[in-house]
């Protein structure tokens, strides 16, 4: 199973952290000892002073699938669900600065929280919105016609390059709003109102 992930698919995200607006999909991956799941808490690592959230949609692959075009992509998955990307911010900006790969600020242990639910596709609308609070005020919302680069774009995108298969997780992109965590705070995320995440930093 694997976890890849969208960088820089929201306008206001790319402008909030002073990045490029790419031309293509931009993506990394974490391993799978990055998930963290059920709601179980976050324990921030102590190699970090700056650990920031990034909530997601989140789609996971239903087959095995290569080099597809984007117009078949839709087969390739049939439920949505909600991801928090954890990001040693200070750790990223010192490699990036570096020009050094930045895996260590992404792919650590637990940097990938996944909802225990996904929600069938055919029960979402055709644009879709999901929001973050942080202590009960709103930081996210995201909106699917504000991608840069939508879901099927992405899957076709990475499938290039990367064969997928079923159970692979692809979060795709965060909104702006984000923001250094502390100990005692919780995220909690809906998508379409329905509460997915709810756990608390440790």
């Amino acid at each position: 199973m694997k976890i890849i992930c969208i960088g820089m698919n929201y306008h206001e995200h790319i402008r909030e952290l002073g990045s490029a607006t790419p031309t293509v999909p931009i993506f990394f991956m974490k391993p799978d000892t990055a998930l963290l799941r059920n709601n179980e808490p976050f324990y921030l690592p102590s190699f970090s002073d700056d650990v920031q959230y990034e909530c997601e949609l989140v789609v996971r692959i239903n087959r095995v699938v290569k080099a597809i075009d984007e117009k078949f992509a839709h087969r390739c998955y049939d439920e949505i669900g909600l991801g928090i990307d954890f990001t040693a911010r200070d750790l990223q900006t010192q490699y990036k600065n570096a020009g050094l790969p930045w895996e260590i600020c992404k792919a650590f242990d637990h940097s990938a929280a996944v909802a225990p639910q996904f929600i069938p596709k055919g029960e979402l609308p055709e644009v879709i919105t999901f929001t973050m609070d942080l202590n009960g005020i709103r930081k996210q919302t995201g909106v699917t016609s504000d991608m840069i680069f939508g879901i099927d774009k992405v899957i076709s995108y990475v499938s290039q390059f990367i064969t997928l298969k079923i159970g692979d997780l692809i979060f795709t992109g965060t909104p702006v709003g984000v923001e250094t965590l502390k100990i005692g705070d919780r995220i909690t995320a809906k998508l379409e109102g329905r509460t997915l995440l709810d756990f608390e930093i440790k």
